[in-house]
């Protein structure tokens, strides 16, 4: 009986020393992953086919938001500009004219001209008048009297046609007529607009602060908006792209923080946090050295670097040290595939 307990004993401190032993080597304090520094890049293009005229950096200068990189020959658009603004010119004028309506001098002229219409047509129907008198007598032909008659109608028309021109005057220009020169001059306007628009993409601008990678293209090439003509590199966001294996997965998750370090700078850690697990596995890119140098699937993680001093550089190889999580080893949250 004695003998049984004994075994059960050290039965028990076994079991407990190996669950021990799996659990220590199982989960490591620590390891090591590796990698490039990464930044965003931007590849500028124009978006017109021209001429380039000028490119105004050169490969490693840092460049500011807004900043000209480069311009197309533009020469073109300025004559189109200049006759856009005439025509607005012109019918600007035209609508103020509708609006303003008739003159006062117009109006007291076709005022006057209805006066004299008038009078005409009082004097003509009143010789009518006369010939038909005078037609009772014999003395006037019936040809005369037809005449005189043609006449004072003719006059009497014109009457009405001074009255309708002064009525028109005085109302001033129908709303429909403003409306049609109202639009003629917004689409003048939107000519022009486009002109402009077409001159400002002459100029290629930065579109952050950056440093220029590459010149990809120079002065005398034609420029497509498919083709970039100036490479940046963004370091407002910085990175490093590296691979973790599988069996390393259930020790990593977003948020988790990190300590990068580089060749270049030794002595010294940077702040990281990972940002990025891939949902998706894939095999080891040639790039990447692991230290086992074995092909093998793994899964892309971006840490994300802290540089305030913006000392990293692109493609510098990093080491990204992470503390293993105490616990169990389960994936966690942001980590699961």
């Amino acid at each position: 009986m004695r003998k049984f307990v004994i075994l059960i004993v050290l039965a028990a401190v076994a079991g407990v020393a190996g669950w021990y032993y799996y659990r220590t080597s199982a989960v490591p304090e620590a390891f090591a992953l590796y990698g490039n520094i990464e930044f965003n890049q931007a590849d500028l293009a124009f978006n017109s086919s021209q001429r380039i005229s000028e490119v105004l950096v050169e490969e490693g200068d840092g460049v500011v938001t807004g900043q000209v990189l480069a311009r197309l020959d533009g020469s073109h658009i300025r004559p189109q500009i200049d006759q856009a603004k005439a025509q607005i010119a012109y019918n600007q004028a035209v609508v103020d004219e509708l609006k303003r309506g008739s003159r006062p001098e117009e109006i007291a002229q076709a005022e006057a001209n209805l006066v004299a219409a008038q009078t005409e047509a009082a004097n003509l129907k009143a010789q009518y008048d006369r010939s038909v008198q005078l037609k009772q007598s014999q003395t006037v032909s019936q040809q005369a009297l037809d005449q005189a008659k043609a006449v004072a109608e003719i006059a009497a028309a014109k009457t009405i046609a001074s009255q309708r021109t002064l009525d028109l005057l005085v109302a001033g220009p129908r709303k429909e007529k403003i409306d049609q020169a109202e639009a003629q001059l917004a689409g003048s306007r939107a000519a022009l607009a486009l002109l402009e628009q077409q001159l400002s993409d002459t100029e290629l601008k930065s579109p952050s602060d950056g440093v220029v990678r590459s010149r990809l293209m120079e002065p005398g090439e034609i420029a497509a908006p498919t083709r970039a003509v100036i490479s940046l590199a963004l370091p407002d966001r910085k990175w490093v792209r590296t691979y973790v294996s599988e069996n390393q997965l259930g020790l990593v998750r977003e948020g988790l923080t990190a300590r990068i370090t580089v060749d270049s700078f030794p002595g010294r850690s940077f702040a990281g946090t990972i940002g990025f697990i891939s949902p998706v596995a894939e095999f080891t890119p040639k790039a990447v050295q692991t230290q086992e140098l074995r092909s093998s699937l793994v899964y892309e993680v971006r840490v994300l670097i802290e540089d305030p001093e913006n000392l990293l550089r692109l493609g510098m190889p990093a080491t990204v040290s992470l503390a293993a999580e105490a616990g169990n080893g389960e994936v966690g949250e942001g980590a699961r595939p």
